[in-house]
């Protein structure tokens, strides 16, 4: 394949990978996204791997690394539970993030790679030295997200006295070793600031995310994406491959978009994020701030008594949170909601943009369970409806559904946008326990004279729920 023939493939990749982005924003076209995307990428592998750039000698190492690679990502696929997506793409993130470094140095090693002038030496130089921070800072940061998203690094953040002024220095440390590579008159020379910088790097990124509390997580799961595209693009630079360009800039800048949407959603800023401190591990019940301690009594209630609220029921909307992602009760929700509509209850679902661990989680769940995509609506469509609701169902939500956000102006989840079921006729609250969200504070909706809490495992419970619907 000539270079025209290549650069003709690499637009039409480029094509594809756009349309497929735009495919992925609705349900109802995300197949035929992902399709676009397949294409495209499959199109720009062999344009790539049959193109000038590469040697017949080279043919042996790349289809070895295809067969692995390839094994590796269909076992995953096959073996990978839906509640474990959160904590794969983190993974995939660090897999770029390697990338990017190990590219880097090869790049700068390779000395096979002719300059016209200084300058251009300086420029490529430049390019591996800010692509190999991207992907050090993206590697590390994507790991220690993977461990926290997987629960082998527990969810509450770590935050280091002076941590603001660690960073800072390591910023500078970072400047100054640069300016060092920049001026190194030998690979040997250039070599041991590249090395102190790719350690900074990957500290930075450990210490970054280790911040950030577990409420914040889903934001950085859309920020360590648009790392990996800012990798994936530098990358494309080193290599002087116009399309990892292209894509990197793509995926960095809808990463970037989708971490503004969260933090809107989340009623912060992408710095206080970054800051971090946000969120606890979850685990126990958090104690209440002094003056704002819930009035109420919690009044539990049964599987039976809630069938019997939703059979009578005309409108109930359905609020999923990460507890049904770790029950894996969604094809049993979708079950239920099968049901309740044969026998014409209007059943909804109320999707905030923050549930879960990622982007879209809930929505990739109810996706999997074939829960109709019409009846899916997110925050700002459904949340005028929930006055005329009769029973509004939490299934494992916390956070989202917090009075809290709205009532109480010193609570740490102030002003954020959430789920107003306390506004139905009633409220039932799926949780295994009375213990805290994320955000690791207490819940006023559990004391509400309209609210139920049905207590238990949620696949447990919802399958009673199930059969007494069906009695």
């Amino acid at each position: 394949m000539n270079a025209s023939l290549s650069t003709v493939a690499y637009i039409g990749s480029t094509i594809l990978f756009i349309l497929s982005l735009g495919g992925l924003s609705s349900p109802e076209t995300a197949r035929r996204g992902n399709l676009f995307g397949i294409i495209g990428m499959t199109v720009a592998v062999l344009a790539t791997v049959f193109g000038p750039r590469v040697t017949a000698g080279g043919y042996a190492w790349i289809i070895a690394a295809l067969v692995v690679g390839g094994a590796i990502g269909l076992l995953a696929a096959k073996k990978v539970q839906m509640t474990q997506m959160p904590e794969l793409v983190a993974l995939m993130h660090s897999l770029v993030g390697l990338a990017a470094c190990l590219v880097g140095f090869a790049s700068y090693v390779d000395t096979s790679t002719v300059f016209a002038t200084p300058a251009e030496k300086s420029i490529h130089e430049m390019e591996i030295y800010i692509g190999i921070l991207i992907g050090a800072v993206t590697f590390s940061g994507s790991i220690i997200a993977f461990g926290k998203l997987s629960a082998r690094i527990g969810g509450k953040p770590v935050l280091l006295p002076g941590r603001h002024w660690i960073n800072l220095l390591g910023l500078l440390v970072v400047i100054w070793f640069g300016r060092a590579f920049l001026q190194a008159d030998s690979i040997q020379a250039g070599m041991t600031p590249l090395i102190v910088m790719t350690v900074i790097a990957l500290l930075f990124g450990i210490h970054m995310v280790m911040a950030i509390g577990g409420a914040d997580m889903p934001v950085v799961v859309s920020m360590l994406n648009s790392y990996s595209g800012w990798a994936a693009a530098a990358t494309g630079f080193m290599l002087s491959n116009d399309l990892l360009i292209v894509v990197g800039a793509l995926v960095g800048s809808s990463g970037a978009i989708l971490s503004y949407i969260m933090c809107r959603a989340m009623n912060r800023n992408f710095l206080s994020v970054i800051a971090g401190g946000f969120g606890t591990g979850g685990g126990a019940p958090a104690a209440a701030a002094a003056g704002a301690q819930p009035a109420g009594e919690v009044v539990p209630i049964s599987a039976v008594e809630t069938a019997e609220m939703l059979r009578e029921a005309k409108n109930v909307i359905i609020v999923p949170g990460y507890g049904m992602a770790v029950a894996q009760a969604q094809h049993t929700v979708c079950d239920i909601t099968k049901l309740l509509r044969e026998h014409g209850v209007n059943v909804r679902f109320g999707i905030h943009p923050v549930a879960g661990r990622m982007p879209g989680h809930m929505n990739v769940l109810l996706a999997e369970a074939k829960v109709p995509y019409d009846i899916v609506m997110e925050m700002d469509e459904i949340n005028e409806d929930f006055p005329e609701t009769d029973v509004a169902m939490v299934i494992g939500a916390n956070d989202i559904v917090n009075p809290a956000a709205q009532e109480d102006p010193t609570s740490p989840i102030a002003g954020m946008p959430v789920l107003e079921v306390w506004k139905a006729r009633h409220s039932i609250v799926m949780k295994r326990s009375m213990a805290s969200g994320y955000a690791g504070v207490d819940n006023p909706l559990f004391y509400k004279d309209n609210n139920r809490m049905l207590f238990g495992d949620a696949k447990k419970m919802l399958d009673e729920v199930m059969g007494a619907l069906k009695d």
